[in-house]
């Protein structure tokens, strides 16, 4: 498939596609028979890994973590035991945010109840 139909099957701007294909992320074939363009092929294991890019951005993986877990899961070079480390890992990470999170919003709501009460002083 073209870089369009890729674009409409995994929703992704065909921009973001471009951008995550010269980071590195996934690769397109171009058939070095045709000399009049530069088309790039995308196979279906694409939309796969791209599904994979996008959840991982979700949970907050950023796209150096991604490149480094899609070569090693789709080398081969991780281990099942090694794969629930690295995810383990980033449930720790969020669970670290989550935690600064409360901390935070339990100082902004101390905030306004000092603001109501007339207690601020700025």
């Amino acid at each position: 498939m073209l870089i369009n139909e890729l674009s409409k099957r995994t929703g992704l701007a065909i921009a973001t596609l471009r951008y995550y294909e010269n980071y590195g992320l996934f690769k397109g074939t171009t058939n070095e028979q045709v000399k009049t363009n530069n088309y790039k092929v995308y196979d279906e294991s694409i939309v796969e890994k791209i599904e994979v890019i996008v959840g991982a951005k979700e949970v907050g993986f950023t796209l150096a973590e991604i490149k480094n877990l899609l070569e090693s899961w789709y080398n081969n070079r991780l281990s099942n035991d090694k794969k629930i480390e690295v995810v383990n890992h980033k449930i720790s990470e969020v669970d670290a945010k989550i935690r600064q999170l409360k901390q935070m919003k339990k100082l902004l709501l101390e905030a306004v109840k000092d603001i109501e009460n007339g207690d601020c002083c700025c």
